[in-house]
């Protein structure tokens, strides 16, 4: 009785397109179809760990404090796109992306769309404004989505408070999720906490603090930023992987 149940439960959830919150619904994937099926990061390491990269066609998050190295780790998604001839687009929240510093990262600004919200000044952090901005920037990531033909897109909300985002309702980031379902375009959601992520999605939460910078020189006013040791934790839907 019990295999039974199982058995009609695991058919409704695949008619219903849901299957993929089973451990076994999944088919074998092929190892070089299953590089197609993800963008790399950039970093050998924590590829090996997501299996190639951010997978397409599902909704990822890429959480962590500032300084953690979040940005970094976007251009370095952003650059491998963008060398393998595919578009990208950012939707800038908040107006904080550097193009400077994403070129010297990798990131071929002419295959980048960057679309701009508003700048952070004290004029623009009203709760009022900032919920505008949210707004405009989900309907910009939808309309994106929906125009297909971009290898990633990513939507920057590292800089908003976590008070605007949980107005934002939870049918959202499901609708999103549908909107690149089956797709090729590996959807990334960046914020300073896990925001949402799609069932074959994944989580890369990066930590922060003095511990992950490396510095040279001894005084505080001599000293120089050498870079960021990022320390990635990647969590999927079925375990946390590392």
């Amino acid at each position: 009785m019990g295999q039974l149940a199982r058995a009609d439960l695991e058919a409704l959830l695949r008619t219903r397109k849901l299957d993929v919150t089973l451990t076994s619904a999944r088919p074998l994937v092929d190892p070089a179809s299953r590089l197609e099926a993800v963008v790399p990061t950039g970093l050998a390491d924590l590829d090996a760990r997501l299996g190639g990269g951010l997978p397409r066609g599902e909704l990822s998050s890429l959480a962590g404090p500032p300084s953690s190295g979040r940005s970094s780790l976007l251009c370095g998604v952003l650059a491998s796109a963008t060398r393998r001839g595919e578009l990208v687009a950012l939707i800038d929240t908040r107006d904080t992306f550097d193009p400077e510093s994403a070129a010297a990262a990798g990131v071929a600004l002419a295959r980048l769309l960057w679309v701009r919200g508003g700048p952070v000044s004290s004029a623009d952090s009203t709760q009022s404004t900032i919920e505008r901005q949210v707004d405009r920037a989900l309907k910009a990531f939808n309309l994106v989505l929906q125009a297909g033909g971009f290898g990633v897109v990513a939507l920057d909300l590292a800089d908003v408070a976590a008070a605007s985002l949980r107005g934002v309702p939870f049918t959202t980031w499901l609708r999103l999720a549908r909107v690149v379902e089956g797709g090729r375009t590996a959807c990334v959601l960046v914020g300073a906490q896990p925001i949402a992520r799609s069932p074959g999605g994944v989580t890369i939460a990066l930590e922060g603090g003095r511990s992950v910078s490396r510095w040279t020189g001894v005084p505080d006013r001599a000293r120089l930023f050498r870079g960021l040791d990022l320390r990635p934790r990647v969590m999927s839907a079925r375990r946390e992987v590392a």
